[in-house]
């Protein structure tokens, strides 16, 4: 089975829809799968539902499809580096779910594993818990939380081989291992495509039964969100 795409845009022609729900992995701007959003928003779909931890910044990763008006309801843990997030908020044009990180992170990996949903004490009392089941424990309050299980994960990798298993670069691994497993089907977008064997087994981070489609994109722009320097004496 062939999982090598020539373009972005190939790889989501047929797979993408209005009123999915998407994982897009990342954190902030380290490890986005920036020409698949690119790609996505291209292909003109819009009422996404869309899990990230951050929604991007304004006019780069998640923050062009905010501009486009193709998100409709964001879960997230972070959105403070958008003003174009903030203002659609505020305006009651975007829906928001805001998610404790770790929480996030769990949602994603249990509805990988086929877990349906978890007990955790992180947002008992708070905002986060409304509406949501309560359940005691050897005397101690836990929130209900449901799986995540998108129709599409949207992953960024360092390395791929042809048959899908994937490595990652340092903190860039992030959420995207997560959002790959999770996913119904998933797309990842690669710097570097390898033929199958050429990875050592103990250097797969996640295995290719994971991976339905692959993208090359050997030179992405890699911003970074905020540029701090001093001066050297």
């Amino acid at each position: 089975m062939n999982k090598i795409f020539p373009s972005a845009e190939a790889a989501l022609k047929d797979i993408v829809a209005d009123g999915q729900l998407m994982a897009v992995g990342g954190f902030g701007l380290c490890g986005i799968p920036e020409a698949l959003i690119d790609a996505l928003r291209d292909s003109g779909v819009k009422d996404l539902t869309v899990i990230s931890n951050n929604a991007g910044v304004d006019g780069f990763g998640l923050g062009k499809l905010l501009e486009t008006r193709q998100i409709k309801k964001m879960i997230s843990s972070y959105v403070g580096e958008n003003k174009e997030f903030e203002r659609q908020y505020l305006a009651g044009e975007l829906e928001l779910e805001f998610t404790p990180q770790g929480t996030l992170a769990e949602k994603l990996r249990a509805g990988g594993a086929g877990i349906p949903a978890f007990f955790t004490k992180t947002g008992v009392g708070t905002l986060v818990a409304e509406g949501k089941e309560l359940r005691e424990f050897d005397g101690e309050t836990y929130v209900m939380e449901r799986s995540l299980v998108p129709d599409i994960a949207l992953v960024k990798a360092e390395v791929a081989d042809k048959s899908g298993n994937l490595r990652f670069n340092m903190t860039a691994r992030n959420f995207n291992p997560a959002a790959a497993t999770a996913g119904k089907m998933c797309v990842v977008e690669v710097e570097r495509i390898v033929e199958t064997g050429e990875l050592a087994p103990d250097d797969i981070h996640l295995p290719g039964i994971y991976v339905h489609r692959i993208v090359h994109n050997p030179t992405p722009e890699k911003r970074i969100e905020k540029r701090t320097t001093r001066d050297r004496k």
